[in-house]
């Protein structure tokens, strides 16, 4: 009994996770959300700065603190292996599902593209963003990624296993293509806003400074010389730079 409602658990995690996730395109592109990053407040200027500002720290320190190995050390054992990553995938969640419903707008354009083809491809451009994005988990391992075959493994009894190291498709070209996927899907808009803008730099702040001070540091220690060549081969975020 305990076993399967780690797994029920798991499951609603990953559909909060699911529906975070394609809110996070409506939300961001404002299309078919009833509440979008540009939709209408009636906030100050820097009352919508404060407010936006402290949503997405509330998200970047939840994701930053459980994804250290440091806390998994201490956190894995009380909860347990199977409920470790579904925990973190659904309190990431609703940090961005908050994000979503307190989110407030700064109407301000710093730009416009008038022109319906230029705009056109640019929300191509966007939902291109978001492909990379989803493609990239599935390359690394999707359902380990967010929690899924940790509780269907458990269900089964089945040794958990850990997430390997891949290098393949888009991780030849480069390091974290999902990070990359979020770059290009939260700056391609034919409209920026300065709301938008807002979000779009915290955002990129906040990949560049985990990625490059802790994640990368992380995998350093757990993979050794296998990473450190990995580095040297292949970019960061910038395809075929080296």
């Amino acid at each position: 009994m305990k076993k399967a409602l780690i797994f029920i658990f798991g499951v609603i995690s990953y559909a909060v996770f699911f529906f975070a996730f394609l809110y996070a395109i409506g939300f961001t592109g404002n299309v078919l959300v009833p509440k979008s990053i540009d939709s209408p407040s009636d906030a100050t200027v820097l009352q919508a700065f404060v407010t936006n500002l402290i949503l997405l720290s509330i998200f970047a320190i939840q994701h930053t603190i459980m994804a250290r190995p440091a806390f998994k050390k201490w956190w894995t054992p009380i909860v347990g292996p199977a409920m470790e990553r579904s925990i973190f995938v659904l309190l990431a969640s609703l940090a961005l599902l908050l994000l979503y419903w307190q989110w407030q707008s700064m109407s301000a354009i710093i730009w416009q593209i008038a022109n319906p083809v230029a705009a056109g491809i640019v929300q191509g451009i966007f939902a291109l963003g978001w492909l990379i994005v989803l493609l990239a988990t599935f390359m690394v391992n999707h359902f380990h990624l967010f929690g899924l075959k940790q509780v269907f493994d458990n269900l089964k009894n089945k040794p958990q296993a850990e997430l390997k190291f891949t290098k393949r498709y888009l991780y030849k070209v480069v390091r974290h293509p999902i990070m990359l996927g979020f770059l290009i899907a939260f700056w391609a808009t034919p409209t920026m806003t300065l709301g938008h803008f807002m979000f779009s730099l915290v955002t990129t702040a906040y990949i560049f400074i985990a990625v490059k001070f802790f994640e990368e540091k992380d995998l350093k220690k757990a993979l050794g010389t296998q990473y450190e060549s990995y580095q040297r081969e292949v970019p960061m975020f910038i395809p075929f730079t080296k």
